[in-house]
């Protein structure tokens, strides 16, 4: 462990009961640092929470511009998965003990998709998955065959006559078909799951901006994006998109080891898909620098699909802001429950984690 990180007891207590007061929680965590970091504010323009508060992505730069190695650890990528992402940034900040090396600086971007964070969805107001938005919109869109046969299907009220339905395609296609049909993105139907959208997202904007005003391309970078809703319950896998033959992957896997998987190798509890955030980093790395997914497993799959479509079902029905409707509340306490599990042995373990990863990827980045 860097000697300028403590090792005090992680804290469940830093997982936040909503948008506003993560937010909150992360001013008050930055005003207390010995050394006051650089700040930038990405207001979301238009966009409010539950309770009327502006929405905002903010980030914090800590050490010297002039360093040559970046940690960059990114939260709420998909929004919902916030609550994990927040408390993990928090649970960072309050190990640092004091400056940083001269060549090394961490950048923290909190509330990637603060829209999302707040109305408990994993998409923005668009509907658009952060995480399927990294496309050349100057080209034809990607196509996904897959979600085009399941689409109605997916919308079907029946419960079990969409599983069976999705048991058939799975039975003739295949688990990793099924996945990617599913998750895998598509560009054309903005009430759909993991839509990618039809031009760059706040989020993707706000990611963008950091690149260039930080000069991110001309230094050695670790990326880490943190997520939730796959893989086994409190596990933190390192995912890998980087080409296996490529040098990103190569850093990543010296880095991390044999825990560190490759979905296009078929070795990660994801599957390939279109338009990663990973893809505007990859761009832009050079040598010796890595872009990881941190994803903690919560439910399995088949739930999360359930619940997933259950979110997208209704807010067809009812609009994307529905306070008021009487099965709201236990739709935002499903979607909460697989995202974020309200355990304490599972915060503990997702704490413990990604001290672990992060402390991986410092040792990396010094070497």
């Amino acid at each position: 462990m860097p000697q300028f990180l403590s090792s005090s007891p992680v804290s469940p207590s830093l997982f936040p009961d909503s948008y506003a007061s993560a937010h909150e929680q992360w001013q008050s965590c930055l005003a207390v640092y010995t050394c006051t970091p650089e700040q930038r504010h990405f207001p979301v323009v238009g966009g409010f929470a539950p309770g009327g508060e502006a929405l905002v992505t903010n980030d914090a730069w800590f050490g010297s511009q002039d360093a040559g190695r970046v940690l960059v650890v990114i939260g709420a990528t998909h929004g919902i998965e916030g609550f994990t992402s927040t408390a993990v940034l928090l649970d960072l900040v309050s190990r640092l003990q004091g400056p940083l090396p001269d060549d090394l600086a961490l950048l923290c971007v909190h509330a990637l998709n603060p829209w999302g964070y707040a109305w408990h969805r994993r998409c923005d107001a668009m509907g658009i998955d952060l995480n399927r938005n990294f496309v050349d919109f100057s080209q034809p869109l990607p196509e996904n065959p897959g979600y085009r046969e399941l689409r109605d299907v997916l919308f079907d009220d029946n419960a079990s006559r969409r599983q069976q339905q999705l048991e058939q395609y799975r039975d003739k296609h295949g688990q990793t078909a099924l996945e990617i049909a599913i998750s895998g993105g598509q560009y054309f139907d903005p009430a759909g799951p993991f839509y990618g959208g039809q031009s760059p997202s706040h989020g993707r904007q706000t990611i963008e901006s950091l690149i260039q005003e930080y000069r991110l391309a001309q230094r050695r970078l670790a990326v880490i994006d943190v997520h939730t809703g796959l893989g086994e319950y409190g596990y933190g896998e390192i995912i890998c998109d980087h080409a296996p033959d490529s040098a990103g992957a190569k850093t990543a896997q010296n880095w991390y080891g044999e825990e560190c998987t490759l979905p296009a190798l078929g070795t990660s509890s994801s599957v390939p898909k279109r338009g990663l955030l990973d893809y505007a980093w990859h761009a832009i790395m050079s040598s010796g620098s890595c872009f990881i997914t941190l994803e903690f497993g919560t439910l399995p799959i088949e739930s999360i699909f359930n619940v997933l479509m259950w979110d997208h079902r209704f807010r067809a029905s009812h609009g994307s802001q529905p306070l008021d409707h009487p099965e709201y509340p236990a739709l935002v306490a499903a979607m909460r429950a697989h995202f974020c599990p309200d355990d304490t042995d599972w915060r503990k373990q997702v704490l413990a984690r990604a001290r672990q990863v992060i402390d991986r990827a410092l040792a990396g980045l010094l070497a």
